[in-house]
């Protein structure tokens, strides 16, 4: 059966970077609310761009060890978003806003054990990323990709695994093919500067994401 790998693009700040990743045919906009970050945003300018996206072009909030006030005060600015926990939130903390949600997993550290990934019972799915634990990505460093290759390390659903950590134009194809994820999220790998895409890098990206793919379904 076919099978497409669902596409991210994240740190968004641009409305027109926003609408061309919509154009190009992304499934997921990520807006970061840490403001420590290069590549924040405020919810209310965030919410101003999620207004101009068609419905079916899904928004992820990232936070960073965020308080719950921070978040119910996002969710309830901006109803439809996803939130994706980048920080040491512990299980509980995630699970009491009662929405699926997605957890970001630091590998810098190595593969977390399988108790401590089930404990987050809502998550609708898990970001494998490069850097350190509790720490944000966007750095632009890939990690061995051999910790899920085959998705047997996760010990997750095939669904449930969204790949991170380094991608870019010219490595996307090799990771997808490798470890077969359910989505790919990008950010630095298409970028111009932080905060700012690349309409090339952007267009170059969803290419060897389709032509994986592609690959992929002609081996079947």
């Amino acid at each position: 059966m076919a099978r497409r790998t669902r596409v991210k693009i994240c740190g968004i700040t641009r409305l027109q970077d926003a609408l061309l990743a919509q154009q190009l045919g992304v499934d997921s906009l990520g807006f970061v609310f840490v403001a420590a970050s290069s590549r924040y945003i405020s919810p209310v300018a965030a919410a101003g761009i999620i207004e101009e996206l068609s419905p079916f072009v899904a928004p992820v909030g990232l936070f960073l060890n965020a308080s719950a006030q921070e978040v119910q005060d996002v969710l309830a600015l901006i109803p439809g978003i996803v939130p994706q926990f980048h920080g040491q939130e512990s299980a509980a903390f995630c699970e009491q806003f009662n929405r699926p949600y997605l957890k970001a997993i630091g590998l810098g550290g190595g593969m977390p054990g399988q108790g401590e990934l089930a404990q987050f019972k809502r998550a609708g799915g898990f970001l494998f990323d490069s850097n350190e634990p509790g720490k944000l990505g966007g750095t632009g460093h890939a990690f061995d990709w051999a910790l899920l290759e085959g998705n047997a390390a996760a010990n997750k659903k095939p669904e449930q695994i969204i790949l991170a950590g380094g991608l870019d134009p010219h490595n996307v194809q090799e990771a997808i093919t490798r470890v077969a994820p359910h989505a790919v999220d990008v950010s630095s790998g298409v970028e111009r500067t932080k905060g700012v895409k690349s309409a090339t890098a952007m267009t170059a990206f969803l290419a060897a994401v389709a032509s994986a793919d592609s690959q992929a379904l002609a081996a079947q």
